[in-house]
């Protein structure tokens, strides 16, 4: 860890893991980061707003890692992204999003380190294959948890 601490990517199964309770601390609120596509799939989420206020935006600069990271999935694999069947359309953009943050912060003394807060099996894998390390909302529930006492 540096003196910057952490910068969370959330997917969409890790935010309704750890409970609107938790999604409303100020912890998550300082150091959570949202894809637009994980709000896309969260649009039904009680907390939808105070969520959209942690959107990653999908830039040029994400774009060019999803790029990156769609051409190390193999044609026949639809554990990442299977589209035919309206699954994980969000998973390959957490992983970008992780790598455009922690790329641009590398840029600085002491920069965050950048995490995948993920249950999903193919995204920890892709993150981790990525460099970035990945954790599951039990574990990011556990840090929201530590932050409050």
């Amino acid at each position: 860890m540096s003196a910057f601490g952490y910068r969370y990517v959330v997917d969409t199964n890790a935010l309704s893991q750890i409970g609107k309770r938790r999604r409303s601390t100020r912890y998550f609120r300082e150091h959570s980061e949202i894809p637009s596509e994980v709000l896309h799939e969260a649009q039904g989420f009680p907390d939808i707003d105070v969520l959209r206020s942690r959107l990653y935006p999908t830039t040029g600069r994400v774009l060019s890692w999803l790029s990156k990271i769609l051409v190390t999935v193999p044609v026949d694999d639809t554990t990442l992204l299977n589209l035919y069947a309206n699954h994980g359309s969000a998973d390959p953009l957490v992983v970008a999003c992780a790598l455009d943050g922690a790329t641009h912060d590398s840029q600085y003394l002491d920069a965050p380190e950048w995490l995948v807060v993920t249950n999903d099996e193919a995204v920890r894998a892709k993150a981790e294959e990525f460099g970035v390390r990945a954790i599951t909302s039990v574990e990011f529930a556990d840090v929201i948890d530590a932050s409050a006492a």
